[in-house]
């Protein structure tokens, strides 16, 4: 049997879907489930690895401005920091 990482399997799964599709898939992740947050994170990464240093600045500032004026996502118990 062969063995799959998860990361290999997020790609596998989104490989041939459409640009409307992953839209879907993007929009259906968020806020959903925490089961979610790991394909999301797959998906972030493939973007992050093939964006300009100046695409990639401007996500972390978009990220940073978020965190610190309250629109992060709910609160999740896991506590502050």
């Amino acid at each position: 049997m062969n063995t799959i990482d998860l990361r290999q399997a997020i790609i596998t799964r989104v490989k041939d879907k459409s640009n409307e599709e992953l839209t879907d898939i993007i929009q259906d992740s968020i806020g959903s489930d925490e089961r979610a947050l790991p394909g999301l994170g797959v998906l972030f990464e493939m973007i992050w690895q093939d964006s300009s240093s100046s695409d990639q600045s401007r996500m972390v500032n978009s990220l940073h401005q978020h965190l610190h004026t309250g629109d992060s996502a709910p609160e999740s118990g896991l506590g502050h920091s």
